[in-house]
């Protein structure tokens, strides 16, 4: 899956990246890139619009950091085993990795080569506490605003735009995925091959065992980075459905982490071996369901 769907501490829900090991773009038809820039573009254009009708300064920027379209990446997303497991030797499902590896993985705690700059972190940065509560209020109502406009999306006010574009998602990934025979039959085989090699199973629809490996590492990261701090509580809060659950990336140096990414690389090759037939199957039909999603959005 190429998206990191969890919020992270001071990640953004933007720097989604091939981070599980089993992602990248796939063979399936979707929106070409200049179609879809220009919706970017069109998008940021009408939200500065509305902020300046609402006396607040904003600039249209829109993101130049874009995941590399690779064979490999192509490869991982059809589901080619030894391309994902050449991946999940090293990554695991792509948690741990972004300690052990930040620089390769895209660690937003540490400063990238050639960092990309967004006008607007300058604007906000000099805005009082107060003026930045307004100031976020009206970006919100703007960002409804611009998808109406632009995409014909109906989102309420204060709606987080990549909040509701992940419950787009998981609702047409339920859809598509959850009622396909094939899918549950190849779901319940990984299932039970899993349960086999001592891993415990409780959910065996087709999205749930594709996302169960990555969801229990970074549940393990959620309680480091809970652990770590004296402001939130030490278990997470159950999520609603369909929700991006808030959690909290420790601060951990490569060698702390190693041991962490070791067992999720152990994990992650148990759950390859028992999926082998299951992620071919599964993956491009993700791939596919993720670009309609994304062209439906502008993203």
């Amino acid at each position: 899956m190429p998206y990191r769907l969890h919020v992270r501490t001071l990640l953004p829900l933007a720097a989604l990246a091939l981070l599980c090991g089993c992602g990248g773009a796939a063979g399936t038809a979707g929106p070409s890139p200049s179609a879809t820039s220009d919706k970017k573009h069109r998008l940021e254009a009408a939200k500065a619009d509305c902020m300046k009708q609402k006396g607040f300064k904003y600039v249209p920027h829109v993101s130049r950091l874009q995941v590399p379209d690779t064979d490999e990446s192509r490869k991982r997303a059809a589901g080619d085993y030894q391309t994902l497991r050449k991946y999940r030797e090293k990554y695991g499902f792509g948690v741990f990795a972004l300690y052990v590896y930040p620089k390769e993985m895209g660690n937003p705690a540490v400063k990238p080569d050639n960092p990309e700059i967004n006008p607007n972190w300058k604007i906000q940065s000099s805005l009082s506490k107060a003026q930045m509560g307004a100031y976020r209020k009206a970006l919100d109502a703007c960002m409804a605003t611009a998808a109406g406009q632009v995409l014909g999306l109906e989102l309420k006010p204060g709606a987080d735009y990549h909040a509701e574009q992940n419950k787009a998602r998981r609702r047409a990934l339920k859809s598509g995925v959850n009622s396909d025979p094939e899918l549950i039959e190849l779901a319940g085989a990984m299932a039970a091959c899993l349960k086999g090699k001592g891993h415990a199973i409780s959910d065996t629809t087709p999205l749930a065992m594709a996302e169960r490996g990555p969801e229990k590492f970074r549940a393990q990261e959620d309680r480091l980075g809970r652990a770590q701090r004296d402001d939130v509580p030490d278990v997470a809060p159950p999520p609603k459905e369909d929700e991006v659950p808030m959690t909290y990336a420790p601060t951990l140096t490569p060698e702390e982490a190693r041991p962490y990414l070791n067992r999720e690389i152990k994990a992650a090759l148990d759950d390859l071996e028992c999926g082998r037939a299951f992620y071919p199957a599964y993956l491009p039909r993700e791939q596919a369901i993720n670009k309609q999603v994304n062209d439906q959005f502008g993203m």
